[in-house]
């Protein structure tokens, strides 16, 4: 099932709906929660990437994904290394990309048997770090059991693809194989971010191969078992009109799913 809608979604031209080329999320959300800056406010050298003109005309779809306010969330800092899992069109790392600075390094990664569904946008993303604007970043293909990068770093992001994990075409794979792996990159207090489609409470892993969402109650369990401590959430991406009961691919809730933001630390 995967298979085929990743493929007719290329074919169309756009990745969406199950990482971080989705169609954008909510453009109704709820207030911050334990955001690190206060609603409106951001550090200067995250406002300067989102003001950065390099990032071309994603910008406009910043009201509704909330990348700024979302990174001020995450903690990056200028000099700051990054793992952005399974990049999509590229909208996290080019703002990761700025806001790092010439110093840090955004590492794009795809795990093998999603790079084979999305060998478009593969492409472009591997074209984006030839770029004299975006020098500082780099991309990947590996095993989903492998994340690995040049060095360790101070935060492994990955949004709405942790649900992809347990399903078929990604080798149903357990995801505590991918909580480990984070844990393995990151150093000792790095912070692991994770965007989902909310799935309905106790449904566990029920709905990740047919709605594409997980229950959050669920990604935080296995991800503390994994060793991290779990820092905090934020509800930008909130919709309490979403009732969880359909495929984020609906039009009737495509690109205003209730998704949850959950900041993980890895201790020391």
């Amino acid at each position: 099932m995967k298979t085929t809608i990743l493929a007719a979604l290329l074919a169309g031209g756009t990745l969406a709906g199950c990482g971080p080329a989705a169609a954008p999320a909510n453009d109704t959300v709820a207030a911050p929660a334990n955001a690190t800056a206060p609603a409106g406010t951001l550090p200067a050298h995250i406002a300067a990437a989102a003001a950065d003109p390099a990032r071309g005309t994603v910008t406009a779809t910043d009201a509704a994904r909330h990348g700024p306010e979302i990174l001020a969330f995450a903690g990056v800092k200028t000099g700051d290394k990054v793992i952005d899992l399974i990049p999509g069109g590229g909208y996290w790392t080019k703002l990761f990309a700025k806001s790092v600075g010439p110093s840090g390094h955004v590492y794009g990664i795809w795990p093998q048997p999603y790079a084979a569904e999305a060998r478009t946008n593969v492409a472009d993303y591997q074209k984006l770090g030839a770029t004299a604007d975006f020098a500082n970043v780099s991309a990947s293909t590996q095993p989903a059991t492998s994340l690995t990068a040049a060095e360790p770093v101070d935060l492994v992001f990955t949004a709405q693809n942790y649900h992809d994990y347990p399903d078929k075409f990604m080798g149903s794979l357990d995801p505590s194989v991918f909580n480990k792996l984070a844990f393995a990159a990151l150093k000792p207090g790095g912070t692991l971010l994770i965007i989902d489609h909310a799935a309905a409470a106790g449904s566990a892993m029920r709905d990740t191969d047919t709605l594409h969402r997980i229950d959050p109650a669920t990604v935080k369990s296995q991800v503390v078992a994994a060793g991290f401590e779990f820092v905090g959430e934020s509800a930008l991406l909130a919709n309490k009109n979403d009732d969880h009961t359909l495929a984020v691919f609906d039009k009737a809730v495509r690109g205003k799913t209730d998704q949850f933001i959950y900041k993980f630390r890895k201790p020391g």
